[in-house]
């Protein structure tokens, strides 16, 4: 009854009467809510979602390895299970779990608070490290557990990582590090800091040994395990929805007074702004361990299809080119250059998804962005891995945009030359499929380097010590398309073209007239023939009457099989001499 019936009723209630009792039939109500939200959480069937905040059962999360069924929130995972969910059964041997602990610095009350810790969690330290196997790979694994003083670094954490790494090295094995820390541990104050220079440095020698090393950041990430070996792998993963930053929210706000927006330090913020190579589900985390193994230390044909068999990534080999006859109307240069800027041409992800059993893109420069004007990632050609790098134009106006129209930023070139350097060190070789209209010109690029990025590019690509093809698509535009294109060979497709700058901009400058673009392109000598006659390429690629969707399949096989044969060009060559052939063949120009 509300209080207009009372009034009609005839029995009037004082006011603050009504208020003091409505107010008191809330606060029951509460208490009751509360008391049953209470008795849910004791009832250990029951698990309190840290995202949605749903209580929910215990044993179907467990069975969606910690992830909500409700939100698709993760929960935080304790070393064992994590092990369980990475490891072959019975395969995990923990290394230095004896490991001597002290108080460096005499801080009161440490000791309990180390004991308290291991009394808890049933760990000797923050970080577990060892030996295991990952489908019969051996690896050495290495588990950060929130628990254990929110998986902060002293000197223990830091000794146990350094010395598994360095045994990796000795035993020549590749490490998985689960990372997870509120940052350096205060109550060891400098000695603790020492431990980000300590890891980093061991790190280097593993990588220096042409090893591989993979950290997977999980929520939380921050401090100086982010500023150290947290951000050091050759590929960084991340959980879903994990907070990574060098400074948490509350030490940014309580320093500074700042309040960062919703979703700033998510991994997915992360993976947009090329910190991390790419967000992986718990439900594919042994998989994708596995794929990395073998794409970065080799394996056999025969292995890796087994291996896909095994894992469900089906993919059917091309079949062998048929006899098919490419001879074609010829197209001006003009009419070249008008093809080549159509939308619905095919793009170089069309070719690659007949050349590549599996490929899996990687993303980001480590510094400012992941540049979607350019993508790159490992490719398989039939069991073999291949860094793949790509210039994506886009096949819609949306799209269009998102990638920038094809023309990269400095970042774009960063993260293609960290991904070629990382071929480099796992002696991978590389193709690189070049399609743009040019390196982006605008404040940004200007401001973030354009003009080095390319040089740099330029610098490094010509003393790679891994094979390099380079394959123009589409158009080649000037230093943009230069910046990933110094091959060992350079091959081009029928009517792609290759250009100083655009024939409207060669009007511009030399006749002061753009009207005077067709007329430029036919002097300027961009067209495929043109650049076979004066040996700037080594190979036409036929398009089959004109490269669309009905195409592309056999444009892709006729690459294929001239890839493989390239590839095998090079078995057995050293990576100097490798790197001296692409020297003589643009010292030659």
């Amino acid at each position: 009854m509300d209080k207009s019936e009372h009034v009609k009723s005839g029995r009037r209630f004082p006011i603050n009467l009504y208020n003091k009792l409505e107010e008191r039939l809330r606060n029951k109500s509460e208490d009751t809510q509360e008391q049953a939200e209470e008795a849910k959480a004791e009832d250990k069937s029951q698990i309190k979602c840290p995202k949605c905040g749903k209580m929910v059962d215990r044993a179907r999360v467990v069975k969606k390895k910690y992830v909500c069924y409700e939100c698709g929130g993760y929960f935080r995972v304790k070393t064992n299970n994590r092990i369980r969910m990475v490891a072959d059964p019975k395969s995990f041997e923990p290394w230095f779990e004896d490991m001597a602990v002290s108080n460096p610095l005499d801080y009161e009350g440490y000791e309990d608070k180390l004991a308290a810790a291991r009394e808890k969690t049933g760990l000797k330290e923050a970080v577990t490290v060892g030996r295991c196997k990952v489908f019969g790979e051996d690896i050495v694994l290495g588990i950060c557990d929130s628990r254990f003083m929110m998986a902060s670094m002293g000197h223990v954490v830091g000794e146990k990582i350094t010395k598994a790494i360095e045994r990796a090295t000795e035993l020549r094995l590749p490490v998985f590090l689960f990372c997870c820390s509120g940052g350096a541990r205060m109550q060891e104050g400098i000695v603790s800091l020492m431990q980000m220079a300590k890891t980093s440095a061991a790190i280097k020698k593993h990588g220096d040994a042409g090893l591989l090393y993979c950290s997977i950041l999980t929520d939380p990430t921050t401090g100086g395990v982010t500023a150290s070996f947290a951000m050091l792998g050759d590929v960084i993963m991340a959980e879903p929805g994990a907070l990574i930053g060098f400074a948490g929210p509350r030490v940014i706000k309580q320093t500074i007074g700042q309040e960062l927006p919703e979703g700033f330090q998510t991994a997915e913020f992360l993976v947009e702004h090329g910190f991390v190579d790419g967000i992986v589900l718990r439900e594919n985390l042994k998989k994708t361990i596995h794929f990395l193994i073998k794409s970065h230390q080799g394996t056999g044909k025969k292995t890796y299809a087994d291996f896909c068999e095994d894992h469900g990534f089906h993919f059917e080999l091309s079949e062998e080119l048929k006899e098919q006859s490419w001879k074609s109307k010829p197209r001006s240069a003009w009419e070249k250059v008008k093809a080549v800027r159509q939308v619905e041409r095919p793009a170089a992800t069309d070719y690659m998804e007949h050349i590549f059993d599996v490929f899996v893109e990687a993303h980001g420069d480590r510094g400012v962005h992941d540049d979607k004007a350019l993508i790159g990632g490992i490719g398989f050609l039939e069991g073999q891995p291949v860094t793949v790098i790509a210039d994506l134009k886009g096949k819609d106006f949306k799209e269009c945009q998102e990638r920038n129209f094809g023309m990269p930023l400095p970042e774009g070139y960063r993260k293609a030359l960290r991904l070629m350097k990382q071929a480099e060190k796992f002696n991978r070789p590389i193709v690189s499929f070049v399609n743009t209209s040019g390196a982006f010109c605008g404040l940004e690029a200007e401001e973030r380097g354009q003009g080095e990025a390319i040089a740099r590019n330029l610098l490094e690509m010509s003393g790679l010590k891994v094979p390099v093809l380079c394959i123009l698509i589409g158009e080649g535009g000037s230093g943009g398309a230069l910046a990933t294109a110094v091959g060992n060979e350079v091959w081009m497709m029928e009517n792609a073209t290759y250009s100083i700058l655009s024939p409207e901009g060669f009007a511009s400058i030399l006749w002061k007239d753009a009207n005077r673009a067709q007329e430029a392109s036919e002097v300027m000598n961009i067209t495929a023939q043109d650049l076979k006659r004066l040996g700037v390429i080594e190979r036409i690629i036929p398009e089959f009457g004109g490269a669309d969707k009905k195409t592309a399949a056999a444009i892709a096989g006729y690459m294929k099989e001239h890839i493989k044969e390239f590839l095998e060009k090079y078995d057995g060559r050293t990576g100097d001499s490798i790197a001296e052939e692409r020297y003589q063949r643009f010292r030659n120009f």
